[in-house]
């Protein structure tokens, strides 16, 4: 399975997602003399789970939501995230 689908599934189980977008760095950085294996993610995520809360609480629901990924198959991982009425207004 691909980390995109992996990814997708781990954040539908875990919030009422309305909009994901993932663009995948890893290229950019295999070169450089830290890197050690893993994926460079960029995420933009929309949830009405994110309602209410700040951005640290909004970027722990997606931390508990990838779980183990986050320590193997995901080196780094930047993320954008939105309630859907702040999608909507963007």
């Amino acid at each position: 399975m691909s980390i995109e689908k992996e990814i997708k599934q781990r954040l539908q189980k875990n919030l009422e997602l309305h909009h994901f977008e993932l663009k995948d760095f890893t290229g950019r950085h295999l070169n450089h003399e830290l890197h050690e294996g893993g994926f460079h993610l960029e995420a933009i995520i929309v949830s009405k789970s994110f309602d209410g809360l700040n951005l640290i609480d909004r970027h722990k629901k997606v931390y508990e939501a990838m779980g183990e990924l986050m320590k193997h198959e995901i080196h780094a991982l930047s993320m954008k995230t939105h309630t859907k009425s702040e999608w909507d207004n963007l």
